[in-house]
């Protein structure tokens, strides 16, 4: 896909965004860049998460700065447009556009002469983080790692952890007619769970509140069946230490409601540069499994707030602005 008047780190994008990649269905994407890249004589690993799924990690000399992002986006597949100033698609900004700038900044920098640059492109951080933590396994050898998510062209100074938590409801079925003979488990939930709004969960001075989000909420087979299981499922945003937000909720639920916890990453503070716009951003990333690779650095063009979104799009001027700030911060840490 490529229109006139596209600038090449835009026209790259937009061929990313045209290949559906949602989390589980990355193989296409992959080929495309692993073609890119051999095209241009980098040294490519494709290394296979699942069957079907593989991490790409390019080399020339090694030894210095890797670029990583990754390549799958949460569903369903919203195809490319150029609107004016914007480029709209699922992954415009999280993370293909991302991906298109730091191919282009690798490709100049080696260009220039500057070899000791990696990329390495993962698959599934938006659900559970397969890819980097098979990564983490790879032989790295550069001592810095520039993570790419949008921080709308800033330094991170920190991002917030991620916990996954289950929340279940046990109740007994009965037929509608004679609830009386039935436990609602629903009816429970929509008792207690109002009740997390109370919870007292631990502040940081850089990354803010710790917070939840009950993303989604089952219950129940018919609607002429009382509910007899009632289950919710939260992503919970970590400012520190997992441990007194365990004890918040394992207070809160009691005897009243199971607790099943799922995958965890931790907060994290990162490097930051002088010269550079900073600040914190309260969602997480593959840094924290990626600790092989080097001190990391957190940077990439777009905004947060349109991610996941079905007008997701990347400013394209801040787009093209983003291949000169990635090669940059490369040189700089070089440096």
């Amino acid at each position: 896909m490529y229109l006139v008047g596209m600038s090449d780190v835009v026209a790259l994008a937009a061929e990313l965004l045209a290949i559906e990649s949602t989390t589980g269905r990355e193989r296409d994407a992959v080929d495309f860049v692993a073609r890119w890249l051999i095209d241009r004589a980098w040294n490519v690993t494709l290394q296979e998460v699942e069957p079907g799924r593989s991490n790409l990690w390019a080399t020339r000399r090694g030894g210095g700065v890797t670029l990583s992002t990754h390549l799958d986006t949460v569903p369903p597949f919203v195809a490319p447009r150029l609107d004016g100033t914007r480029l709209y698609g699922r992954g415009a900004c999280d993370a293909k556009g991302i991906a298109a700038a730091m191919l282009m900044a690798a490709q100049r920098l080696v260009d220039g002469g500057e070899e000791r640059v990696d990329l390495l492109f993962v698959v599934g951080e938006e659900k559970g983080s397969p890819g980097a933590r098979a990564a983490n396994r790879l032989p790295a050898t550069s001592r810095f790692l520039v993570n790419g998510e949008p921080t709308e062209s800033r330094l991170a100074s920190g991002c917030k952890g991620a916990q996954r938590l289950i929340i279940r409801a046990r109740g007994r079925e009965a037929h509608s007619a004679y609830p009386h003979l039935g436990e609602s488990a629903l009816e429970h939930f929509l008792d207690v769970l109002p009740q997390l709004r109370t919870l007292e969960l631990p502040v940081d001075p850089v990354l803010g509140d710790t917070t939840y989000n009950i993303g989604v909420l089952r219950a129940g087979t018919e609607a002429n069946v009382v509910p007899g299981l009632a289950e919710a499922e939260l992503m919970i945003r970590l400012v520190g230490d997992i441990a007194p937000v365990r004890r918040a909720f394992e207070a809160w639920a009691g005897d009243h409601v199971e607790l099943v916890w799922g995958s965890h990453i931790p907060a994290q503070h990162f490097h930051v540069l002088n010269g550079f716009e900073v600040a914190p951003v309260a969602y997480t990333s593959d840094i924290p499994l990626l600790d092989r690779w080097g001190t990391p650095l957190l940077f990439g063009p777009g905004s947060i707030h349109v991610a996941h979104t079905p007008l997701e799009y990347i400013d394209v001027a801040e787009l093209e602005a983003s291949v000169d700030t990635y090669a940059r911060i490369v040189r700089t840490l070089l440096a």
